[in-house]
């Protein structure tokens, strides 16, 4: 046998963005909670309680974009066939940011001078978890799997 039989395998990468209006709704959420972020920076150097009440908009906006955006994220995690582990990640950061966001919207609720510093520690994680969300969001996919 001068030449033996080989079976090629072929490796399909599949380039897959996520629903418009998911992208939309996850791309949201940095600007309101980095908002909240920024907020909450010039509460905690001027002392202007104004800044604590933007805060608290911004959380709540934030945290009604990344709801939404998070149904999304449940819905491919149910659907998503090749890379479960990838949308599962996706999943839990979107969630551990909705409910520290939560708790921060909560921390806010209070009087503006008992917000800090923990309103701001907490707005601080929420940001980065939310852009590390995003990041693995509206990246794109290969092997076909969904997000």
């Amino acid at each position: 046998m001068r030449n033996p039989p080989v079976t090629a395998t072929t490796h399909h990468t599949y380039r897959h963005a996520p629903h418009p209006l998911h992208a939309i709704l996850l791309a949201g959420t940095v600007p309101l909670f980095f908002g909240a972020l920024l907020s909450d920076i010039a509460y905690f150097r001027t002392y202007q309680i104004q800044w604590s009440n933007f805060s608290s908009w911004l959380i709540v906006g934030g945290l009604v974009f990344c709801g939404f955006a998070l149904l999304f994220a449940l819905a491919n995690l149910i659907r998503a066939h090749y890379q479960k582990g990838r949308a599962m990640v996706y999943f839990l950061v979107l969630l551990a940011a909705w409910i520290l966001g939560f708790i921060n919207s909560l921390e806010h609720a209070k009087d503006a001078w008992a917000t800090m510093p923990v309103g701001l520690i907490l707005s601080a994680i929420v940001s980065v978890l939310v852009l590390v969300a995003a990041w693995i969001g509206l990246s794109d996919l290969g092997d076909g799997g969904d997000i």
